[in-house]
């Protein structure tokens, strides 16, 4: 484990505010998959004095996170390709709204996973690409014809302002250096091209009212975004703020049963039986708790 300072201010003063559960992680290796349910289990959790960003102190060393994520397979993501498809269709809908449709335009998706939001960027007229630290996921995804450059975005090292459109899928809350990679993202952004962040809001009211019973409190987890702290770290890192969005994700339904029952055993169970018995596993439900959000920002010209 390692100590950290703030990565927005630099300040090493803060205060715990989720002290570490670690104890009561369950008898298997630390689980760093897409689709882990290791909700509640984490490092302690601290937020700076200064600034109020909030993030895990102490944590695993850089080294050690990187290797998990280059070592990480996640059949189970495969398996809920249809909601997330969904999603992502959702979540490409408010970029063209804003930016037009993609008309060739070049569109880089820093942790892509299996590519699911590369194909549908690619179906609407995108030059796609991405960057995956997985060498599972980066096989799984060259498999179906797209662009992916297997590992960190740093060791990619694409080309200045080369792309028009940066997006980030609940990934730079896994990050050890989120203000680096903004800033790398910088660098390879178009003037006036857009970056796209999408996370979770630790100030949400749903977070506020779960308090140490959040789901996302998560050992994979290193930073906790508000829409204030992330606001200001795009703009320490060169952008121009332009909005920030409350956006949900559609799950399966039986899936959705399996995160309930991860965090209430009892009534998940109940839940997966009835789905169950209903034959309504596969079914799409848009799941909207106000504590995610999309925020976008661009580089000015």
């Amino acid at each position: 484990m390692e100590f950290v300072a703030c990565n927005l201010c630099g300040s090493s003063r803060a205060r715990l505010r989720f002290p570490s559960t670690l104890a009561r992680r369950r008898s298997r290796a630390p689980d760093f998959r897409c689709t882990s349910d290791g909700y509640g289990i984490h490092p302690p959790i601290v937020q700076c004095l200064e600034c109020g960003l909030v993030y895990t102190n102490p944590r695993y060393e850089t080294a050690e996170i990187t290797e998990t994520y280059r070592a990480m397979e996640d059949p189970l993501y495969v398996l809920e390709r249809e909601g997330r498809v969904l999603t992502f269709e959702r979540h490409l809908r408010p970029i063209e709204q804003l930016l037009g449709p993609g008309r060739g335009r070049r569109l880089l998706d820093v942790g892509c996973h299996v590519g699911v939001f590369l194909e549908i960027a690619q179906a609407h007229g995108w030059e796609a690409w991405g960057v995956e630290p997985s060498r599972w996921a980066v096989e799984v995804a060259r498999s179906r014809g797209l662009r992916v450059v297997e590992g960190t975005l740093r060791e990619a090292a694409f080309p200045e302002a080369w792309f028009d459109v940066v997006t980030m899928w609940d990934v730079i809350e896994h990050l050890s250096d989120p203000m680096g990679e903004l800033r790398e993202i910088h660098r390879i952004l178009k003037p006036g091209g857009w970056v796209v962040i999408h996370t979770m809001d630790i100030e949400s009211p749903f977070a506020r009212l779960l308090g140490p019973r959040w789901p996302w409190l998560m050992e994979m987890h290193l930073y906790y975004f508000s829409r204030r702290t992330l606001q200001h770290m795009l703009e320490r890192a060169g952008f121009r703020f332009h909005h920030a969005a409350a956006e949900g994700r559609y799950l399966r339904l039986g899936y959705l049963a399996t995160r309930v029952r991860a965090l209430f055993p009892t009534l998940g169970a109940l839940l997966s039986r009835l789905v169950r018995a209903a034959r309504l596993e596969c079914l799409p439900v848009y799941i909207n708790l106000g504590d995610l959000f999309t925020a976008y920002a661009c580089k000015p010209e």
